[in-house]
């Protein structure tokens, strides 16, 4: 009877925990470094507008990300999620491969 409350109870915790968990974040870039084992390395470019002459500019900034079946090549479009870190620089997963590159 017991084993029954207490695996109610984590039961409920588990979705809890779930629930308060924030939207991971995801990032659309292209693949700029595929050398490594299992992982790619993706560049993320954004507008940001000048605070004095209100022109905007490409900023970019790099990312590694985990690629569990080396399917990534040079110059493809990709969707990356946030997720727990999974070595020094990495803390980054793939999605999906959303353009091939040509």
């Amino acid at each position: 009877m017991e084993d029954n409350q207490i695996a109610g109870i984590a039961a409920q915790s588990t979705s809890k925990n779930a629930e308060q968990r924030a939207a991971r974040k995801e990032k659309i870039g292209v693949v700029v470094s595929n050398k490594m084992n299992k992982s790619i390395t993706i560049s993320v470019e954004k507008k940001v507008k000048d605070s004095m002459y209100h022109k905007f500019m490409k900023s970019s900034r790099k990312f590694m990300a985990h690629d569990e079946q080396n399917q990534c090549n040079v110059g493809d479009r990709v969707r990356i999620v946030e997720t727990r870190p999974l070595s020094k620089n990495k803390c980054w997963r793939l999605v999906e491969i959303i353009e091939r590159a040509k």
